[in-house]
């Protein structure tokens, strides 16, 4: 009503403007009747316009009041789905009824406690290590009666415990396990020489069919810096103290290119002293797996660190001790000097060892019981030596010399090298030479062919004479980085002294993985 009011008022002042152009001519006069019903018109619209405008007003304002449906669904399905997510964060499963959130920040929350979790198990194995090794070899020989091809395989666990530290001494605990089956080809041979050092399954304690299974080693090792109560950080002097179960070659005449039937040469001349480590008559006093129950002292000069020397004593159990039959008595005691030297650059290490067993084996018949043999005392000496010639030559050399009652030989030599393949483009390969000497004893050449079982059948068969000579040769092919094969050939010539046998010849292939 208001509008209808502003545009009669502008309608009367339009006239009363107007009236002045009453005298205008008639053309003015029908312009201006023109514009007068235009105005009218537009006011009849808006006149129109505004009345269904307040006509739908009215109608919303007789409605009943609703809420917005659209929104209000909106706003409760919001609410049911975060009180579905507090549900289901109040509990640990994981359902697929539950909202998708829910379950995703479970899964993260799980993945963060298992790596929370993985962390403190390596935080509470830090310091732990641990190796393992498989090792099988395949054989055959000829020139002596054999049962075909014979196979063999051991595997080696080794488990060391973290650094305890107690004022400035350092200690540790050192576990080794060994499996392993087959006897090897030494079963079917005659000799000073054991072809196959890696033979595990020895002797007839454990029948062929099963697998030997033993804790070989657990000690203790403690290193001690010297002097006491001195800076340790200044120290160039230390003790080692190391007692418990042990293979005494873990620290008595190693050599860096002949002393690791898994990797360098097979044959036991070349890997360890031959009078220590033999077939017939081992003097080492370790049990018939290599192990026994002993302890070393060992002390360490490095005030000139390139050239460093060392002392160490051992003493370890031996005959029916060795494998925890008796007590400990008339046991293997080594004592060894050792000294690094350097020559034009090159580092060689040259070792010098007495030792004595109270109970060492001999080739002889214990006449209560001809199968046995007798024990008797043994003593001798030994040089060994690993020398550098060129970047990638080592060369080696072993010497020993016992006496006592019953020594099937009593002298042996053994020389070597280790080539590097780097000359040929396969810096992770090696070619390995050796040839030895072990000289029968004169009382195995006078009593071999005398010698019987229980059954009264001569256990050797031959008159010994002179000495047995052994050669080898490997090459140690790198397949990947824990994979290795080694063609390996050796030949025996006399061996065990008898010089109407025929030259035995043993081709052989070594696979070898480590991790």
């Amino acid at each position: 009503m208001r509008l209808a009011f502003i545009f009669a008022s502008a309608v009367a002042l339009a006239i009363g403007f107007a009236c002045p152009l009453a005298r205008a001519t008639t053309q003015d006069e029908a312009l201006l009747k023109q514009q007068l019903q235009r105005l009218a018109d537009r006011l009849d619209s808006v006149e129109k316009r505004n009345a269904e405008l307040e006509a739908q007003l009215k109608t919303y304002a007789e409605q009943p009041v609703t809420k917005d449906g659209g929104l209000e669904s909106r706003i409760q399905a919001l609410e049911g789905y975060n009180k579905r997510l507090e549900n289901a964060l109040d509990t640990e499963g994981i359902s697929e009824r539950e909202p998708e959130l829910a379950a995703r920040l479970k899964a993260v929350e799980y993945n963060t406690l298992d790596i929370k979790k993985q962390a403190q198990v390596i935080d509470s194995i830090e310091g732990f290590s641990a190796g393992v090794s498989f090792t099988s070899v395949g054989q055959r020989a000829s020139g002596v009666n054999t049962n075909g091809t014979t196979l063999n395989y051991r595997t080696d666990i080794t488990v060391t415990t973290p650094t305890v530290k107690t004022g400035d001494i350092e200690s540790k605990l050192f576990g080794h396990f060994r499996v392993g089956q087959g006897r090897g080809i030494s079963q079917n041979l005659t000799s000073f020489v054991g072809p196959n050092a890696s033979s595990f399954q020895l002797g007839t304690a454990i029948p062929p069919e099963n697998s030997a299974v033993l804790l070989a080693e657990a000690y203790y090792r403690a290193e001690i810096p010297l002097p006491f109560g001195g800076f340790k950080p200044h120290s160039r002097e230390k003790l080692t103290v190391n007692f418990g179960k042990m293979d005494p070659f873990a620290f008595f005449d190693q050599n860096a290119a002949a002393n690791d039937e898994t990797r360098q040469f097979l044959a036991s001349p070349f890997v360890h002293n031959a009078l220590l480590d033999n077939p017939i008559a081992a003097n080492v006093g370790a049990d018939g797996f290599g192990f026994s129950p002993g302890a070393r002292v060992a002390y360490r000069n490095e005030r000139t660190k390139s050239e460093p020397w060392g002392l160490s004593f051992g003493v370890f159990a031996a005959g029916r001790s060795a494998d925890f039959s008796e007590g400990f008595r008339s046991p293997f005691w080594i004592a060894q000097a050792e000294s690094t030297q350097r020559f034009g650059g090159l580092t060689g290490n040259y070792r010098a060892f007495l030792w004595q067993n109270g109970q060492a084996p001999t080739f002889l018949r214990d006449p209560s019981d001809l199968d046995t043999t007798l024990l008797r005392p043994h003593r001798g000496a030994g040089l060994n030596f690993d020398q550098r010639f060129a970047d990638y030559v080592t060369f080696f050399g072993r010497l020993g010399w016992a006496s006592g009652e019953g020594l099937p030989f009593d002298r042996a030599l053994a020389l070597g090298a280790e080539i590097g393949g780097s000359y040929w483009s396969r810096a992770a390969d090696a070619l390995g030479v050796a040839f030895g000497v072990n000289r029968s004893s004169e009382a195995f050449r006078n009593g071999s062919a005398r010698v019987v079982d229980a059954a009264g059948s001569p256990v050797f068969g031959f008159a010994a004479h002179g000495a047995e000579q052994v050669a080898e040769i490997y090459y140690r092919f790198r397949v990947h980085r824990n994979f290795e094969i080694s063609p390996d050939f050796q030949l025996i010539r006399d061996p065990a002294g008898n010089s109407a046998a025929r030259p035995v010849k043993i081709f052989g292939i070594r696979l070898q993985l480590n991790q």
